[in-house]
């Protein structure tokens, strides 16, 4: 497989169209079956959308903005544009219609592909603050045909155009293809926004490609993985697995039927490699755990005594460290009955290389999945990046650290803790926005995280948190938010926590209940009840998180530089935090100081030891219409315990 970063992402579509023409490159779920296109029929349908946008007016240099999930013609759509010079913006599908203004506003979006009727209604509703956006192109049919707005066209229409224009031109989408250069822009993807206005973050095809390859190098990925790619396009993460890879090494990208039935093709897929951000990882814990609680009792307990053995044992084996014969044995036993069974319910039959990234993910659920026997790793980077910076090399897999430094990488850690990058992949620059490009990236090159950490001895890099969010109690302990949330949501009746405490006497936390979880755990026990709202305040359900802010607190005793940031006090939201009422951002990571700031009269009463507290907040619901969810909140005393270097 030819290994070349100094080329375009039409240059690699036409290279493996060339060398594997017939192989398949990416797979629909339609109606229940799997349809297939191979490279070269994909080529072809990339060159009659390419002169099809020609032939409409797009440009080279142009921006053409995508709304949708991962689909062929999506992904098709991105090469068309790049292979004419444009600028691939996609954007997320779940976004509200007034989300999407900034961004085609700030680029001055003419072009359009949106996926189905959603996404060209939201598109119609903001068109009168964004007059320029001249064409929409719509995937998929369904309810549409009645539609009558000025340059709304369906992508079959586009395609029968482009074909037209190419047989009286056959040699223009060549051309246009040879002539595209690495340094060429070819994506803009707007950061996640959790401190104010997403930034549109520049990048060429030389930086995507080449963190593409080093990515693919370091995991030794050939043309044969399978990959399904069921995350936004919108999301870095995302783009680089299934697309960047994608045409880096020639594999088969594997788009699902719908969200709904995610689990189920990821099962009939058996990707090879596979990607998730830790919230996925959390909610198939969280399924797991639930089936095991409805299991009988001798299913239960053999789950839960071969848990036991594959926590002490299965990471030292996927590590290639000693084990005894005897606990060898019983793994392989544990295998047969426990975890096999389970990687094959979960869809990793044939995983090879799984990675999470995104966020910090809790050491114990980051544990659990390599103690049944799956190779999950960490990696580290961002949008500013093209993702790949640090990665985890199999049998150095540590739960606390985020790997080494990959190829063509340089780390340095500032006295104040700053971790800053230079790297091939940095980002050109923020589009129209020269005062926060000099903000992160510095004269000689390096680009400032707003992550705090440090290297270890074995030159693992180690992720502490946001440096912003990194603070100190009132009496100097160290502070850091995120880890201790990450320890409260490995528990699968917690899906959300917000810890406050910097500047404070003691940290405390909301917390949101994962409603399927707790739900199941409510119903087993007859306990009934109207809702959310309703489920978070029974006094058996605050009684359940407390047992789990209680285990936290245990094991924050024994970690020296967080003993003192044990959980005093919570509180159970009466909603859970939603990325439509601002409080997560679209890739669901929380909006700290909205979050702060919206609930202050929650976090001042679990200050002031108030037993409740009265809230009325204002809700966005998914049809756009607002209302208001009001309930008194008990709030909840939590047991500490001294720390275990004081009782030694």
């Amino acid at each position: 497989m030819n290994r070349d970063a100094d080329s375009t992402f039409p240059q690699r579509l036409l290279h493996h169209a060339t060398h594997q023409p017939q192989r398949a490159a990416i797979r629909e779920k339609e109606y229940g079956i799997w349809q297939t296109l191979g490279w070269q029929d994909l080529a072809t349908l990339v060159e009659h959308l390419a002169c099809g946008l020609h032939r409409a007016g797009f440009a080279a240099g142009e921006h053409l903005v995508l709304v949708g999930a991962n689909r062929p013609r999506l992904y098709a759509m991105m090469l068309a544009a790049q292979a004419l010079g444009g600028i691939a913006v996609p954007l997320y599908q779940d976004a509200a219609a007034a989300e999407c203004v900034f961004p085609i506003t700030n680029a001055n979006i003419r072009f359009a592909f949106a996926e189905d009727q959603e996404q060209v209604d939201k598109l119609l509703e903001i068109r009168p603050q964004c007059p320029q956006l001249a064409h929409i192109y719509y995937d998929d049919p369904r309810g549409l045909r009645n539609y009558r707005a000025p340059g709304l066209v369906s992508v079959d229409q586009l395609v029968a155009d482009g074909a037209e224009a190419a047989s009286r031109e056959p040699g223009f989408f060549r051309a246009k293809v040879e002539a595209g250069r690495p340094d060429d822009v070819a994506a803009m993807f707007f950061t996640s926004g959790t401190t104010g206005q997403p930034k549109g973050v520049v990048h060429t095809h030389r930086t995507l490609l080449d963190r593409a390859f080093a990515g693919a190098e370091f995991d030794r990925l050939t043309e044969r993985e399978e990959v399904l790619a069921y995350m936004p396009p919108a999301w870095v993460g995302q783009n680089i697995f299934s697309y960047a890879q994608w045409l880096a090494c020639g594999y088969v990208v594997n788009c699902p039927e719908s969200a709904a039935t995610v689990n189920i093709d990821l099962k009939e897929i058996g990707p090879t490699y596979y990607f998730a951000p830790p919230r996925i990882f959390e909610g198939m814990l969280t399924s797991v755990m639930i089936r095991m609680e409805d299991a009988g009792a001798i299913k239960r307990g053999m789950f839960h005594a071969f848990m036991k053995l594959a926590r002490r044992v299965g990471p030292r084996l996927r590590d290639g460290q000693p084990v005894g014969l005897l606990d060898r044995i019983g793994y392989a036993l544990g295998d047969v009955l426990v975890y096999g069974p389970l990687r094959n319910n979960l869809g990793f039959s044939r995983v090879r290389v799984a990675y999470t990234a995104g966020e910090a993910i809790g050491p114990d659920l980051f544990s659990f999945y390599r103690a049944i026997g799956i190779n999950l790793k960490q990696l580290y980077g961002s949008t500013e990046t093209a993702v790949f910076v640090c990665m985890q090399p199999d049998h150095q897999v540590k739960a606390d650290t985020v790997g080494v430094p990959c190829r063509g990488v340089e780390i340095r850690v500032e006295d104040g803790g700053e971790i800053l990058v230079r790297s091939p992949g940095l980002l050109r620059e923020y589009y129209r926005n020269e005062a926060a490009t000099r903000e992160v990236k510095t004269e000689d090159g390096w680009y400032r995280t707003g992550d705090a950490g440090f290297l270890d001895a074995q030159g693992h890099l180690k992720i502490i948190d946001r440096a912003k969010d990194v603070g100190r109690l009132a009496g100097g302990a160290m502070f850091a938010p995120k880890y201790i949330e990450n320890k409260l949501k490995f528990f699968p009746h917690i899906k959300e926590a917000v810890a406050v405490g910097d500047g404070r006497d003691r940290v405390c936390a909301m917390i949101n209940i994962d409603f399927e979880a707790v739900g199941n755990w409510a119903e087993r026990r007859n306990l009934p009840y109207a809702g959310y709202t309703d489920l978070a305040g029974k006094p058996q359900v605050l009684e359940l998180v407390r047992e789990c802010v209680e285990q936290v607190n245990a094991d924050l005793a024994a970690d020296e530089r967080l003993c003192d940031s044990q959980i005093h006090r919570f509180l159970v939201l009466h909603k859970e935090l939603d990325a439509d009422d601002g409080e997560l951002t679209r890739t669901n990571k929380v909006r700290r100081g909205h979050v702060a700031e919206k609930y202050k009269v929650l976090v001042d009463a679990l200050y002031a030891g108030l037993p409740e507290q009265f809230i009325e907040t204002q809700v966005k619901f998914e049809d756009g219409r607002t209302g208001t969810v009001s309930a008194t909140l008990k709030i909840v005393d939590a047991r500490t315990f001294a720390p275990v270097k004081a009782a030694a």
